[in-house]
């Protein structure tokens, strides 16, 4: 029980802003273990969304404004971490001549033309999709949306080579393959509880098309994963679900 707390404050640490105890200028030895609790620290973020939404809304908040809000509080809570580097692979996919300018790009702090297009891409589909989803299904879906996106991210960083040398995927390491199958185990087990079987499945599915078609475009355009790989397939993924769930909620 130990290593599983130990584990859930590391993905805490690394997922969030939330203050939490680990070692100045180093990734935590536990680090590569703590995959497994990616998709339970999703599903609070997405829990602690969806309350902030339907507070909004109980209070009298429009719809669209208190979808816009909640999103804007995730991205508060966890440092638009996934963002980024969804951002990040929007400008070196999009701008980069070769697969070395690529990754230049990538690294490159500075927002470009790819990267502002994707996030208001992005932004825009999360928020009309979570302002369509009824009362009831608000805190569930987010819940589910966000535990399906990190659950994806071990198998993906267990399966794709390394496109640099250096960075921070290579030196956070791969896990090992019972990390990921438990990772992604447990997220299909928090959506299941979550929504009912054939929309936690379509979601499950859904995360995995959208896991399979970035690892497909990371390793043609770069050979292979880095941090902004995993952080923009989380951010399709969670995307794609709640579109799928407002889709299908709403007609």
């Amino acid at each position: 029980m130990n290593e599983w707390f130990d584990d859930f404050k590391t993905a805490v640490a690394f997922l969030t802003r939330l203050p939490m105890p680990h070692p100045d200028g180093a990734m935590p030895p536990n680090f590569v273990r703590a995959h497994r609790m990616f998709p339970v620290v999703g599903a609070l973020i997405g829990a602690a969304v969806g309350l902030l939404c339907l507070g909004l809304r109980a209070v009298g908040v429009p719809d669209l404004a208190a979808a816009a809000l909640a999103l804007g509080g995730s991205a508060i809570l966890t440092g638009a971490l996934h963002e980024d580097g969804l951002a990040d692979i929007a400008d070196g996919f999009g701008g980069g001549r070769d697969r070395e300018s690529k990754l230049e790009i990538m690294r490159d702090s500075r927002l470009g033309t790819y990267g502002a297009m994707i996030l208001l891409v992005s932004f825009a589909a999360k928020l009309s999709a979570l302002a369509a989803i009824p009362d009831g299904h608000v805190v569930p879906g987010l819940i589910a949306a966000h535990a399906l996106g990190r659950g994806i991210l071990p198998a993906m960083s267990l399966q794709l080579p390394y496109a640099r040398k250096d960075g921070l995927a290579r030196n956070a390491g791969q896990p090992d393959a019972a990390t990921a199958v438990m990772a992604a185990g447990l997220a299909l087990v928090i959506a299941l509880l979550s929504l009912s079987w054939s929309n936690a499945l379509l979601a499950a599915i859904a995360a995995g098309i959208t896991a399979f078609a970035v690892a497909w475009l990371a390793l043609r355009q770069i050979g292979g994963q880095t941090g902004d790989v995993l952080g923009g397939a989380e951010q399709v993924a969670e995307t794609a679900i709640l579109v799928l769930l407002a889709a299908r909620l709403t007609s």
